[in-house]
């Protein structure tokens, strides 16, 4: 394997917020991780339902 970005598939696109490669939410171009998302889900408007 080379040393360059990759481009395609679930290694090119990291959290913006901890910079993980795992389950990245990108709808609405969020980018962050379902963990991150968690934490900082009311502060960016988007409420609980049970």
């Amino acid at each position: 394997m080379s040393a360059e970005e990759k481009t395609m598939g679930k290694g090119a696109r990291k959290c913006i917020r901890c910079g993980s490669h795992g389950p990245i939410i990108r709808s609405y171009r969020l980018n962050i991780c379902r963990h991150c998302f968690r934490e900082v889900a009311p502060a960016i408007g988007f409420k609980k339902y049970e």
